[in-house]
């Protein structure tokens, strides 16, 4: 009896085997179809929740450049009202005759009445002599 020897069963054929049989493989097939449907439900959760972390990060991309273009246009805007506000006081400036006529002995070297204008030119230092 050292060999293994195979022991041919037969099956019996009752109601009872019969619907256990129908049985085990009704509830294999149902097990089957459960694997599948969990397996399509987590691949459909995996591409949605993909989809939605891309979209997350690509709103705060756009958000990130939009509020660095909104910075810079802050500064702008700064300097924009700092120019304005220069603009008016020199406007206030200008109705007024005795800035006009300053500004035009200045700039076009006109003079009052009597009045001599001299230039005295400006000291320029040469790097060439101190080197």
């Amino acid at each position: 009896m050292g060999a293994i020897q195979k022991r041919k069963v037969a099956t019996i054929q009752t109601s009872y085997a019969k619907q256990q049989e129908a049985a085990e493989i009704k509830g294999s097939s149902k097990r089957k179809r459960l694997y599948r449907r969990l397996t399509v439900f987590f691949i459909g959760a995996l591409f949605l929740s993909i989809f939605m972390i891309s979209t997350l990060v690509s709103q705060a991309n756009t958000l990130d450049e939009k509020r660095m273009v909104k910075e810079q246009l802050d500064q702008d805007l700064a300097q924009l009202k700092q120019k304005e506000v220069f603009l008016e006081e020199e406007i206030v400036k200008l109705n007024d005759d005795e800035y006009i006529a300053k500004l035009a002995r200045k700039d076009y070297f006109l003079s009052e009445n009597d009045e001599v204008i001299f230039t005295i030119p400006e000291k320029k230092e040469k790097k060439s002599k101190k080197e």
